[in-house]
């Protein structure tokens, strides 16, 4: 468990490394480098309708994948996946600007976000699978937290290095080539991880479900047809993480910046601090998963993601980089003690046969409900000289809507094994 663990962590780190990379690229050059007709804010918001384009085509790589995941196993999911990423990524490093190439330039740069959403829409899945059905049911929490630890992992390389480049060098150099290296790592970080992914063996439930013959012929055709309801309700609780964790990691990084003067240095140490502890809090909170159940940490989450958003809010509007670390981190350990047990809780409310489709299509779902756009309206109701109480409510109402969804759902965590005691020997 403990390689296969690491392995789904590895593989996650570096999908969400290219998915990430590209986020705080959108929040800090993306603009004036590939829409330099646009007016400041709405060129920001154009590199994040780019960015959202990711978010949008990951339902149909969830599709795309799981059906291999449900048909073929869930090991092909893991290469096929990383390997689109990884090209894709290491593409947008070298796409030419707005100024050498004209509008080929953004139109490029959408065919690239929409193939790195594609493949990680697979991604996750096939990772979080991996683990979850190797794993001893008492503890498959904490085993499947493991892939759940690699976004942070994920987003604190992919933000050190631009805050590494960003620290080193002037502000044109950073224009000019900077920002291209970290989508040039990819492709190392890429060809490390297919090769850390090719001892890996083949889940049990899989290969029992391919000796009894019991897969299923068109996975997707199922979950449309039996499972419905459930991924619309999975899309909906699992929408607030996605915006309260790209609230705070791209939105906030474009707003300070550029609104409220704070150099991105500064903002990318607070927001890298702050997501460093929710991936040292991750497998704690899955243990808690494990004692007392999925739903009731998920209803917790969503419950503390709607107290903290107007204090999150607040404490930006400071600029101070202690305040606006503190407000960042009472948001994502609000995600987090959601997130932790989500990679047990999806695949035990799916059927073995069509848990790859069905749990990575309801996931990434919610990564259009919850990610794609939040960037986007944040940016858009933040634009004013006052405080942005409009991001605040916006994301509260996301958090009691997915507060309401979670209510529906059942719990899934497996009862504890009774303990037989030894019979006493009968009287002589």
């Amino acid at each position: 468990m403990a390689r296969l663990a690491a392995a789904s962590l590895a593989g996650t780190a570096i999908e969400f490394y290219d998915f990430f990379v590209y986020g705080t690229a959108a929040a800090l050059v993306l603009g004036p480098l590939f829409f330099p007709t646009f007016s400041p804010l709405a060129g920001t918001l154009a590199a994040f309708g780019t960015f959202a384009v990711g978010f949008i085509s990951r339902p149909l790589g969830s599709v795309v994948f799981g059906h291999i995941g449900d048909r073929y196993g869930r090991r092909p999911v893991l290469f096929a996946s990383l390997l689109l990423t990884g090209i894709a990524t290491v593409a947008v490093g070298c796409v030419p600007t707005y100024g050498s190439i004209g509008v080929a330039a953004p139109a490029l740069l959408l065919v690239l976000r929409f193939l790195q959403g594609l493949g990680l829409g697979g991604e996750w899945g096939g990772a979080v699978l991996l683990t979850a059905e190797h794993a001893p049911a008492h503890r498959r929490g904490l085993w499947s937290s493991f892939p759940q630890i690699g976004p942070p992992v994920g987003f604190l390389l992919a933000n050190g290095i631009m805050l590494a480049l960003s620290a080193s060098l002037t502000d044109a150099q950073f224009a000019s080539w900077g920002w291209r290296v970290p989508f040039w790592v990819a492709g190392l970080l890429a060809a490390g991880g297919l090769l850390l992914r090719t001892s890996l063996a083949e889940t049990p439930q899989f290969k029992q479900l391919s000796e009894t013959g019991e897969r299923a012929g068109v996975p997707l055709v199922e979950v449309a047809r039996d499972h419905w309801r459930l991924v619309l309700l999975t899309a909906g609780a699992l929408a607030v993480g996605y915006a309260v964790f790209y609230a705070v990691t791209t939105w906030s990084l474009a707003y300070a910046t550029e609104q409220l003067g704070v150099s991105r240095t500064v903002m990318l140490a607070c927001i890298m601090a702050a997501v460093a502890v929710t991936g040292v809090v991750t497998p704690f909170a899955a243990m808690l998963g494990d004692r007392y159940g999925r739903r009731p940490l998920c209803l917790a989450g969503c419950a503390g993601a709607a107290l903290s958003m107007f204090p999150m809010v607040a404490l930006l509007r400071t600029a101070e980089p202690l305040l606006m670390f503190l407000g960042f981190l009472g948001a994502l350990l609000s995600f987090i003690t959601m997130f932790a047990v989500i990679a047990a809780y999806l695949p035990e409310l799916y059927e073995p046969r069509v848990r790859c489709t069905g749990a990575a299509v309801g996931y990434n779902l919610a990564g259009v409900l919850g990610g794609a756009l939040t960037p986007v309206v944040a940016t858009a109701v933040a634009h004013g000289d006052g405080p942005p109480w409009g991001v605040a409510v916006y994301l509260t109402a996301i958090a009691l809507l997915s507060l309401g969804c979670f209510a529906l759902l059942p719990e899934t965590r497996p009862a504890p094994a009774r303990v037989v005691e030894p019979a006493e020997p009968a009287a002589a």
